[in-house]
């Protein structure tokens, strides 16, 4: 009777310490959270081009993945069946979040067999796309900060996250720790490749969640930037 007892006490206890245990393993990783870096600035809105179903489109106010299937859309539906997959399916129910896909005037026969490949079950309301000429499609792109030019069809494998502001975010460091430990040179993530199924899956979709958690904490007031930082700092000292 008494090991009985003695046995459910322990159990109990276990019980009361794992989830506290937790929260402390999570504790430390809050303080060392660190906001996805801006990398460019003023990128171009998207209200001259058109679209399907909406009157207008628009990047400000929203977050946004902008990417650019050129002249055979159809052709690029790996690049589209990743990002459907591994990002839209994760965010979907995110508020203010959206893909929009940014194609020639021309091509919508094309976007309406693409959309039968990757819609499957359910209507992508969230996935949007854009239809524009030649000339505004390589102005919106020259507004973006790559590493890759637009392709001659005016496609890219690289997509990009697009804030609220009409900031480009992504990485001024993308090593991972172990890279920065081994004293690997550092490098900037601008944007991610569609292809490359583990840069979607692991960097890009951190990005995003990181992103999201950012406009959380500024609506709970608990965002704390760097430059917030520095001017609290700067006070402090002159106290």
């Amino acid at each position: 009777m008494e090991a009985s007892k003695v046995k459910r006490n322990i159990v109990l206890g276990i019980l009361f310490f794992l989830p506290v245990a937790f929260l402390l393993m999570l504790y430390p990783a809050k303080h060392n959270y660190e906001p996805l870096n801006v990398v460019n600035e003023k990128v171009s809105d998207i209200e001259n081009l058109s679209s399907e179903n909406l009157d207008s489109l628009r990047l400000k106010n929203q977050i946004t993945v902008l990417g650019f299937l050129g002249k055979s859309p159809l052709e690029k539906s790996i690049s589209a069946l990743n990002l459907k997959e591994l990002v839209y399916d994760k965010f979907k129910g995110f508020k203010n979040f959206q893909i929009i896909i940014v194609v020639p005037e021309g091509t919508e026969d094309q976007v309406k067999e693409l959309k039968k490949e990757i819609n499957t079950y359910e209507d992508l309301k969230f996935w949007l796309y854009a239809f524009g000429t030649e000339g505004e499609i390589r102005m919106l792109y020259n507004t973006l900060k790559s590493k890759q030019s637009l392709d001659e069809d005016l496609s890219s494998t690289d997509v990009f996250i697009i804030d609220k502001d009409l900031n480009q975010r992504g990485r001024l460091d993308g090593r991972t720790e172990r890279e920065v430990e081994d004293n690997k040179p550092a490098f900037s993530v601008y944007s991610y490749n569609t292809i490359e199924v583990a840069e979607i899956k692991n960097m890009m979709s951190d990005d995003v969640r990181i992103l999201f958690t950012e406009y959380r904490q500024k609506r709970q007031g608990k965002f704390d930037d760097s430059n917030t930082r520095r001017e609290k700092e700067l006070k402090q000292n002159h106290e």
